[in-house]
């Protein structure tokens, strides 16, 4: 029972430590998997600007951008303010993007990989 308690009280200060009241105007994690498509083609890996299609990519402030691995192999969607982790053949990824600017980004398993959202 002390275990429990010891347990629940870590977590409850874990979770309040990670916690921010400053405002984000960076992208942010959108909830579902609409948006702006973009392809992650075929054959990628061996590809630079062209390995996300379309790119560069414009949205809308308050707009996302959903990145579908249209590829046979795992790749992912890394800018300054997000990491997609591991995007699986057929897989998708969403952020939404809460403030104008460019954002470029990259593949971490194939950093040849590279691409630009712009927010207007």
């Amino acid at each position: 029972m002390r275990l429990r308690i010891v347990l629940a009280t870590l977590l409850l200060a874990i979770s309040v430590g990670c916690s921010s009241s400053t405002y984000m105007t960076s992208p942010t994690l959108a909830s579902s998997g609409s948006g702006t498509a973009v392809s992650i083609v075929s054959g990628a890996a061996t590809m630079t600007t062209t390995a996300f299609a379309p790119n560069p990519v414009t949205v809308s402030v308050g707009g996302s951008v959903t990145w579908t691995n249209n590829d046979s192999i795992t790749h992912t969607s890394v800018g300054g303010a997000w990491n997609s982790g591991a995007i699986a053949p057929g897989g998708k990824f969403s952020m939404t993007f809460s403030s104008a600017g460019s954002f470029p980004y990259h593949c971490s398993i194939h950093p040849g990989m590279v691409g630009t959202v712009t927010v207007q």
